[in-house]
């Protein structure tokens, strides 16, 4: 149980890690914070194979949260700027964008797992 609440806190250590660079770095932010992001879970798991585990669920959540970010501001944006159309057609727009976003994710899940691998390294 020890091993599963040292990733499950080093997968949330780095979620929040790359939600934040994502947020405030649009595009660029997300792939290093997904490199960050990972190197911090890998550091507060201490160990190469729970880094790596930690590292890649972080990436997995923080793409699905960045999708829906995406999905919820299109709609309001549209439905904001041009009332009921507007937030159907940036729902459509938001849909689509959200789905970019998790393929986006999954190649951060990725690199948060190296992240991860790396950082477990170093805190081993």
């Amino acid at each position: 149980m020890k091993t599963l609440g040292s990733i499950l806190l080093g997968a949330f250590a780095g979620f929040i890690v790359i939600v934040a660079l994502a947020v405030l770095f649009p595009g660029v932010g997300h792939v290093l914070g997904g490199l960050i992001g990972g190197f911090v879970a890998g550091l507060v798991a201490r160990g190469i194979v729970k880094g790596a585990v930690a590292g890649f669920l972080a990436g997995i959540f923080g793409g699905i949260l960045i999708a829906i970010l995406a999905f919820v501001g299109l709609v309001f944006a549209g439905g904001i700027t041009f009332g009921f159309f507007g937030a159907l057609f940036g729902g459509l727009a938001g849909l689509a964008i959200g789905i970019v976003a998790l393929i986006l994710g999954g190649i951060g899940a990725i690199i948060s797992a190296i992240g991860g691998l790396i950082g477990g390294a170093i805190r081993r």
